[in-house]
């Protein structure tokens, strides 16, 4: 079989052992979930409403397009994850051993803007009347950090508050069903079919964010592979998980992985695998997240379209307060589910990020180190972004809109270069009767395309923006 490069010998060489026995659906669902809740809400409650408050439902297919996309980036990242027990980040490490430091890099500039928290308690601010955002906002950053710290096996305590969310906005959606669309605007959902368009105006930028966050978007897919390994799908049932350095028992080991003997009994387990691996994206990931972007989008264009929607985060305000007018309650139990499923989403970043950062410095550059343990850099790197947040909200800069659009845009220029890595990953990495190939190895080759069409759209955008 090919092996990959080493990085001129600073990453050992994969081991050699079988593939774990394959574990039935039930006892694998999880990550896909926690992707989707995650990216349950700077899309779902803000950037794809705000879209369908201003121009109606004729961009909802772009929704669909982001989200199908993504299902196809995350399984090229499981792909190799499950065969190795590696992150996707240290596959590319592999190709030249300093791409996890860009993507460090990328995905901090994406998300040392507290977007998500700002957003949540300004929402929060509007279901209880009262209160300063970002007082609020550097609360409930500083719990995240305490949550995260203190979790005994880290990715347990993320998948709970991210099923609870879940099981909230689905709450959420059915009330929404129930009282709140407007049965004069429901015949506009035909618009998504019969008049569909790329509404331009709304700026080059707010469309790649909507397109990068129909879903999950930017850096969180690539954690895809932490979550998974976490859970113990495939090859990443070998791996250690990440635990507290408060109340776990870290492994000081950088977590480099494995590669299986291509015979019959490793393929079968491989295949089996592969099929329930794609069926928990499809039946959590995909579903949920299609089903949530469609009703929210739907209950901004029943409740506001049409009326004057300023470009922030406030005009969930405005949709808030026409549903009280009309039920009487829902808007405000759309304030109160909304602001939590952004809190959720910051807990959720902050966790991927800490996990991003220290899989990369640990594999990478701390290998040796015995008290820089993985654990200890992902603590060091969840508070230092809540200090970065903290810094950013007291400086003044605490528009949510324009930090979630900063993020989408950074976000969906690493889709863009990641989606060209995993092509070269899992074509030259993987035992040959694995390797990326046929029909999806085309799916992927478009999703490059597509985003970097979108990318160097938004440049000429910005760039035109400041001549002007």
């Amino acid at each position: 079989m090919r092996t990959l490069p080493t990085a001129r010998g600073r990453l050992p060489e994969l081991a050699t052992a079988d593939l774990p026995e394959p574990q039935p659906l039930a006892r694998v669902l999880g990550p896909g979930v926690v992707a989707a809740a995650i990216g349950l809400a700077s899309g779902e409650f803000v950037l794809w409403p705000y879209i369908s408050a201003n121009v109606g439902l004729v961009f909802l297919w772009g929704a669909f397009v982001g989200v199908v996309f993504q299902f196809f980036i995350n399984m090229e990242i499981e792909r190799y994850t499950l065969a190795t027990g590696e992150t996707a980040l240290t596959g590319f490490n592999r190709l030249w051993r300093h791409w996890g430091l860009v993507f460090v890099v990328l995905a901090t500039l994406a998300n040392m803007w507290p977007g998500w928290a700002t957003s949540s308690a300004t929402v929060l601010t509007y279901a209880i009347g009262r209160g300063d955002p970002v007082v609020l906002a550097i609360v409930e950053l500083v719990l995240i950090g305490v949550i995260l710290t203190v979790a005994p096996v880290v990715y347990h305590w993320v998948e709970r508050i991210e099923f609870v969310k879940v099981g909230a906005v689905i709450l959420l959606v059915a009330g929404a069903v129930v009282f709140a669309f407007s049965a004069e605007r429901g015949p506009g959902l035909a618009q998504a079919v019969t008049a569909p368009r790329l509404p331009l105006e709304l700026g080059a930028a707010l469309i790649l964010g909507a397109l990068a966050f129909a879903g999950a978007g930017g850096a969180q897919n690539l954690v895809q592979s932490n979550w998974i390994r976490d859970k113990g799908l495939g090859m990443g049932g070998r791996m250690p998980k990440l635990m507290s350095p408060v109340t776990g028992q870290p492994s000081a080991v950088p977590s480099t992985g494995f590669v299986f003997p291509p015979n019959e009994e490793n393929l079968r387990r491989w295949r089996a695998w592969w099929k329930v691996a794609n069926i928990e994206q499809l039946v959590s990931f995909v579903l949920i997240t299609v089903v949530t972007i469609t009703a929210t989008s739907m209950l901004a264009y029943s409740s506001v379209f049409g009326g004057a929607v300023e470009n922030n985060v406030s005009f969930l305000r405005v949709e808030g307060d026409v549903l009280n007018d009309t039920t009487g309650w829902f808007g405000t139990f759309f304030w109160i589910i909304g602001a939590y499923s952004l809190f959720a989403a910051a807990l959720g970043i902050l966790d991927y990020m800490g996990r991003l950062v220290s899989d990369t410095l640990k594999v990478t550059y701390f290998a040796r180190a015995t008290w820089w343990s993985e654990a200890r850099l992902y603590v060091a790197v969840v508070w230092l972004l809540i200090t970065i947040g903290c810094v950013v909200l007291l400086a003044g800069f605490d528009q949510p809109l324009v930090l979630l659009v900063i993020s989408a845009v950074v976000g969906g220029f690493m889709m863009f270069v990641y989606s060209g890595l995993l092509m070269i990953l899992n074509r030259r990495g993987l035992p040959k009767p694995i390797e990326l190939r046929g029909w999806r190895l085309g799916v992927l080759g478009l999703v490059f395309l597509f985003f970097g069409f979108f990318s160097v759209l938004t440049i000429i955008d910005q760039i035109g923006k400041l001549a002007g």
